[in-house]
């Protein structure tokens, strides 16, 4: 049926606000996420995406084609706090406990945080997108200590992040995936959550506690693909 093109119907002003439930994955010698430890303080995560420039060639005294330059994903994570587990990716290293050498190697990692989704009708309880971040890589991070005053301020880090895309079969690489619950089917939704997040406590005395991992590209696909019928 044909319909006429509206604008601002109720129900249809949509809006993405926020960030949280943010989960670091350190990456194994196979490539895989296989354990994650929650990030608390995170305060921002600005994805800043570069490439895909136009490269315009010409011929016959006029333009031809444009090719595009490849596309890569990077962010800027900023947080009051981060896990000790992130230390490796921050190029530090613990000889003994207590006791932090810096400048070492940076180890890649995988990222998992939620944005929030919302609208006119049900405000910030519509739903919400879970961002993947794989083969990422932190710069060095400026840290800024000032002396305490009467208008006292947490220390915030921050850290550029540049990626490695992986592969997913019948398209191009990509370091960067994001689920959105309001598509996907909610029971696929439920159990991927504890594939991503591991349960807490033994469920049952013959189901054991998961760890919380961060699966490729290629199973996240699979787990999250409606059933036939």
């Amino acid at each position: 049926m044909v319909q006429k093109i509206t604008w601002d119907g109720t129900g249809q002003r949509f809006y993405e606000t926020g960030v949280d439930h943010a989960v670091l994955y350190p990456i194994d010698a196979n490539g895989a996420y296989p354990i994650g430890y929650a990030w608390n303080g995170i305060t921002a995560i600005t994805e800043s995406p570069t490439g895909a420039e136009a490269n315009p060639k010409y011929a016959d005294n006029l333009k031809y084609l444009n090719l595009l330059s490849a596309e890569e994903f990077g962010a800027t994570i900023e947080a009051f706090t981060y896990p000790d587990e992130f230390a490796a990716c921050d190029g530090s290293e613990e000889p003994i406990d207590g006791v932090k050498l810096n400048q070492q190697a940076r180890s890649a990692f995988g990222l998992s945080y939620r944005t929030v989704l919302g609208n006119d009708v049900d405000g910030q309880d519509l739903g919400y997108k879970l961002h993947l971040i794989y083969g990422a890589m932190a710069a060095p991070s400026e840290k800024g200590y000032a002396s305490i005053n009467d208008s006292p301020e947490a220390i915030a880090f921050s850290w550029e992040v540049t990626t490695t895309p992986v592969s997913v079969t019948g398209y191009r690489p990509t370091a960067s995936l994001v689920i959105d619950s309001t598509k996907v089917d909610a029971t696929k939704l439920a159990a991927f959550l504890v594939i991503l997040y591991g349960t807490a406590a033994v469920v049952d005395p013959v189901t054991a506690a998961v760890e919380g991992r961060l699966p490729l590209p290629d199973e996240v696909i699979t787990l999250l693909t409606p059933s036939a019928g």
